[in-house]
């Protein structure tokens, strides 16, 4: 009975290291905010003509591509790219990190089932969406400015610069508008495109013809991309009509919903979809992909430190 019990004992003993590997270190938080940024440079052009499309009215997203290179040149291309830095790095950054968090709340473990992981996306969302509203309306701005003519253009030199001014000229009360609309979409966004690409990442795994490498990020990522287009672009259309109007362009959400509806029928809530879809697959897939090796870097270097 004792050499039973010595054996069972050195067993534990024996094992309480590897268990004490498996588990691993969380990962640091900001990594999410640097992946989307990093993607969010890369696709900068189409988000650009994507809201161009919304807030302007431009027919189509050649023409609109068109439009900007002819009257800005290539260069005009990456025409607000400091609001898409500012954006990423306070809303995506936020979201990611409150994503995990939110998971811890509800349970959401690797197999969890997907309306936990979408209730979890939302949580992350409506955080996200109220943290980053200010760098959102400037990117949006700065990404509109140039389709304006030239009477009604903000003429913002960064995000900073923009920051500062819509305070001093809108008052503090500017860094609100459009949230609303803005965290509905960021809700959306969350539960479809992070809940999504857990769930289908999880589905093609439980197959067991694939692994955890990078042909399954790329494959989940890509039914995210789809189900977050089209979920979302309704609020996305309406929050940038919002966000791109001056303050004394100002309009409500349910009177810029009217009048919309009114001149283009109920289809406008879909303008914009190919450019966004086209805008919104490669980004999710950058992020994924990108995030996804971040942290086999931090891996990597935690193993390499032997601090694992």
């Amino acid at each position: 009975m004792s050499k039973t019990l010595d054996s069972t004992s050195a067993m534990l003993a024996n094992s309480s290291p590897a268990v004490a590997l498996t588990k691993k270190k969380p990962y640091p938080f900001w990594l999410g905010g640097v992946a989307a940024t990093i993607a969010a440079s890369v696709t900068h052009p189409l988000d650009l003509t994507k809201v161009r499309m919304q807030a302007t009215g431009d027919k189509g997203m050649i023409q609109s591509l068109r439009k900007t290179v002819r009257t800005a040149g290539v260069r005009g291309l990456f025409d607000g790219i400091t609001g898409t830095w500012l954006r990423q790095m306070s809303y995506s950054l936020c979201r990611f990190w409150a994503y995990d968090e939110s998971k811890k709340i509800t349970g959401a473990g690797p197999h969890a089932p997907a309306w936990k992981l979408a209730l979890s996306g939302s949580m992350a969302g409506g955080i996200a969406g109220l943290v980053g509203n200010p760098g959102e309306i400037i990117m949006v701005r700065l990404q509109g400015d140039f389709a304006k003519p030239p009477e009604k253009r903000l003429n913002y030199k960064n995000a900073i610069d923009g920051l500062y001014r819509m305070v001093r000229e809108e008052g503090w009360s500017s860094l609100g508008r459009g949230l609303g609309p803005n965290v509905f979409r960021a809700v959306l966004m969350n539960a479809s495109q992070l809940a999504s690409y857990d769930f289908f990442k999880a589905e093609l795994l439980k197959t067991g013809y694939f692994e955890d490498n990078i042909g399954v990020h790329v494959t989940a990522s890509f039914g995210a991309g789809t189900v977050a287009t089209t979920v979302c672009s309704p609020a996305d259309v309406i929050k940038s009509r919002i966000m791109s109007a001056s303050g004394k362009e100002g309009s409500s959400t349910l009177q810029v919903i009217r009048t919309s509806f009114r001149n283009e029928g109920a289809m406008f809530m879909f303008r914009g979809w190919l450019p966004a879809w086209m805008r919104l697959q490669p980004t999710t897939i950058l992020i994924f992909v990108t995030l996804e090796q971040l942290r086999n870097l931090v891996d990597w270097t935690r193993e390499w430190r032997g601090d694992a």
